[in-house]
């Protein structure tokens, strides 16, 4: 790390009063997306992404990263004070939040979820400034046959664990490459299955598929209960006293915390995971390791700190891949990659030594939105607590048209509000189909890395190389191969189970 480039990175950020309002606005729009069910860390970022295309990279990077903070812990307010998960990284929340809301705790079981967020941000900050740079170093030797293995990799995890069926994952990945094959070939720039219309040329824009499978599809699933009857009482006569708890709870709570953060890193920088999965492993972790088991799920804040400390680490786990390979962890970072894009910056290898100020210039951002919301969520509770009570059909409408207006903006181009359209309906099929979209999105993002480096190693075995002369490619390779296997012989498992007990029930009948 070089300190002089630190140095110009964190005054890019301190020295900009524009950067530093847009952060605070960011992490306070974030919150409120988290906060209201339905509006998610996601649609956030994919509804703000337009915004940024006139900022600098500096201003337009902060204040996205702003926005995932507040997005991923703006989601326990919801699940504490009305048990229903704002974002699903909120959902191990709700098994305590809510239970120590009910015996008239809900400003400590705030209190407890917004500081040890901040704790598990942290962590995962430190994380990313420490293993970035290593990661970098080692992945600036990587050549052609590495590139290829790590998008396999990348791929086949996100398949064995985008659910409990492999088959509709795989389904998932295919349909993101071929979506990936449209315009021209990487070599020969050949143009393949643009039908002759001049706006496939050069393939579907990120942002667009973004918004249709993720913006979209969310109006469209949150449109169909919002005629439903849901019981929306809110207790807004909430206070938090201090922090919510003493110094000795906290204290208290520091192994869970440190055992959380590094479950929720972890978690974050295997791709297509995502923080719900995070959450729940650190609970159930917690949970194990207490010595009052028995107690989890009644009202105690360990649960509360297991979870939103993991969903939290994750963000920064999150940044390690995107940002030293190019291979976004989930939906948000897969926003973000489109983020670097609109403003040039290159994920890589390389991205320390081309664009290091812009860089180290997020990392202060990241710290700096921790901070914001830590004080925002705190001093500002009654406010979200009544945005939670805005009927969802006044929000939906809004939210269509600035996803239009978003995609319209990227290349000042109808087709593309067509297309999101397009998309919107094809990832509501997916839903209804119980087909994961982030495959798809992975499949979209690594298609063309494959595709690109896949030819070159075609071309370097004619000249004897081969797979088992790059030993960090045949271990990536071995990794997707076990990952598919192993994913594999857990689904079928699980399916004789469910026909065991169904046959049970049957005979039961």
């Amino acid at each position: 790390m070089d300190p002089s480039i630190l140095i110009q990175g964190a005054m890019s950020v301190f020295s900009d009063p524009l950067t530093l309002g847009f952060i605070i606005l960011g992490v306070f729009v974030g919150i409120i997306f988290g906060a209201v069910p339905g509006l998610t860390a996601t649609l956030a970022l994919i509804m703000f992404l337009p915004v940024t295309y006139t900022m600098t990279p500096v201003q337009g990077l902060s204040t996205l990263i702003a926005l995932y903070v507040g997005g991923i812990s703006g989601g326990l307010v919801a699940a504490i004070l009305l048990n229903i998960p704002g974002t699903p990284s909120s959902i191990a929340t709700t098994f305590d939040g809510t239970p120590m809301a009910a015996k008239g705790q809900a400003g400590k079981a705030l209190g407890v979820g917004v500081v040890f967020s901040f704790v598990g941000t942290i962590f995962g900050l430190i994380m990313l400034v420490t293993i970035s740079p290593l990661l970098a170093s080692v992945a600036i030797k990587f050549g052609a046959f590495e590139y290829c293995a790590v998008a396999v990799c990348a791929l086949a995890l996100v398949i064995s664990l985008a659910g409990r069926d492999l088959v509709k994952g795989l389904m998932g990945a295919f349909f993101g490459l071929m979506i990936a094959t449209v315009g021209l070939s990487p070599v020969d720039s050949m143009k393949r299955f643009t039908f002759g219309m001049s706006e496939l040329t050069s393939g579907f824009a990120l942002l667009t598929i973004l918004i249709g499978l993720f913006a979209i599809t969310e109006v469209a699933k949150a449109a169909e209960e919002v005629r439903q009857k849901q019981d929306m009482r809110v207790e807004t006569n909430v206070h938090i006293k201090g922090f919510g708890f003493t110094l000795k709870e906290f204290f208290g709570q520091k192994f869970n915390a440190l055992r959380s953060s590094i479950i929720g890193c972890i978690i974050g920088i295997l791709p297509g995971i995502g923080g719900a999965i995070s959450g729940m492993l650190s609970y159930t972790a917690a949970k194990n390791q207490s010595k009052y088991p028995e107690k989890f799920g009644t009202g105690i804040m360990d649960g509360i700190v297991a979870s939103e400390t993991a969903n939290n680490a994750g963000i920064g786990g999150a940044l390690i891949p995107l940002l030293t390979l190019g291979i976004p962890g989930d939906a948000v970072t897969a926003i973000l990659l489109g983020g670097l894009m609109v403003h040039n910056i290159a994920p890589g290898p390389l991205i320390f030594e081309k664009s290091g100020v812009v860089i180290y210039g997020l990392f202060v951002a990241l710290f700096l939105s921790a901070i914001a919301m830590l004080f925002i969520e705190l001093f500002g509770i009654r406010v979200f607590i009544r945005v939670l009570t805005v009927p969802k059909y006044f929000l939906l409408p809004i939210i269509m048209v600035l996803c239009a207006i978003g995609a319209f903006g990227n290349s000042n181009r109808i087709f593309d509000v067509y297309s999101i359209m397009g998309f919107g309906l094809v990832g509501y099929g997916m839903i209804k189909a119980k087909i994961p979209t982030v495959p798809v999105i992975m499949g979209i993002i690594l298609g063309p890395i494959f595709e690109m480096n896949f030819r070159r190693v075609a071309q370097l075995q004619g000249s004897g190389e081969t797979l088992l002369s790059h030993p960090i490619a045949a271990v990536l390779t071995a990794v997707a191969v076990a990952a598919l296997i192993f994913s594999f012989i857990m689904n079928r498992r699980e399916a004789k189970k469910l026909a065991a007990q169904e046959a049970q029930n049957g005979a039961a009948k």
